[in-house]
């Protein structure tokens, strides 16, 4: 509140200009002016508080314009599917002790990743379809995109594809710069491993990719509805070694589909 002391205006040019003390409760005494009828300044102290407000206010939306635009691009590059967009580590549902113990071992490793980035730790989900193989991986991925990290997700399908598309005679990229984009994202979710028919070239690649991100140190999960016997044959010994090293576990699903029970 402000309250008035005493007035005094003077004609300049024919326009009527005033000052008149003024007291804030805030800041004390000070010198209002008016040039118009009625209207008088504020407290300067007081608008100049208002302004730091109104730039911080700006400043904050920005920010959060900025971090809403880099986390739209984060989630882009990630090419999780429109299906499991939303799945969560904080919405699996467990259905037994084993699930429960499944999704306590992928909480511990999303709020490990700073460590598990310095070790390549590598997870192997194997088993059952419908246990939660791929919502519990998606979980792992958006807790470390909200903390800045970038995680990619793709079939194996998609990936040795996409790294055949350097064989053709028009290709911008070589064979090398499409593996490296497999390699370059701090978590790799690779899904459907054993879809693919298991030739040796597909195995080159998806080596080629393991060991280029085990070079790095850079973990990958596999999600395979083979047990891991029959995963090791479709992705080979040498890459099976590269994911075991460096503290890396399997974690096998092999409880009721979940989808059944519901």
């Amino acid at each position: 509140m402000v309250h008035s002391d005493s007035s005094s205006f003077v004609r300049v040019g024919g326009m009527q200009l005033g000052s008149e003390q003024r007291h804030c409760q805030q800041h004390g005494s000070y010198t209002a002016y008016s040039h118009k009828p009625g209207i008088w300044s504020a407290c300067e102290q007081c608008q100049d508080a208002s302004d730091v407000q109104q730039r911080q206010a700006s400043m904050q939306q920005q920010r959060q314009a900025q971090q809403a635009a880099l986390w739209q691009k984060r989630l882009g590059r990630a090419a999780i599917p429109a299906r499991f967009a939303e799945r969560s580590l904080q919405n699996y549902r467990p259905t037994c002790a084993a699930a429960e113990q499944a999704l306590r071992t992928c909480q511990r490793y999303a709020q490990e990743f700073d460590a598990v980035l310095k070790t390549g730790r590598s997870l192997i989900f194997c088993g059952s379809v419908g246990t939660g193989k791929t919502h519990l991986a998606v979980g792992i991925a958006r807790h470390i995109m909200e903390a800045g990290k970038q995680a990619v997700m793709s079939s194996v399908l998609k990936a040795v594809r996409r790294i055949k598309e350097s064989y053709r005679r028009d290709s911008p990229h070589t064979e090398a710069e499409l593996i490296q984009e497999f390699v370059e994202p701090d978590l790799l979710i690779l899904d459907e491993v054993g879809v693919q028919f298991g030739s040796e070239t597909e195995k080159m690649l998806l080596f080629d990719i393991i060991n280029g991100r085990y070079e790095v140190m850079k973990p990958s999960i596999l999600i395979s509805n083979l047990g891991l016997a029959e995963l090791e044959h479709y992705i080979g010994t040498r890459a099976m070694d590269r994911l075991r090293e460096g503290g890396g576990k399997a974690v096998v699903f092999d409880w009721e589909s979940y989808r059944r029970v519901v």
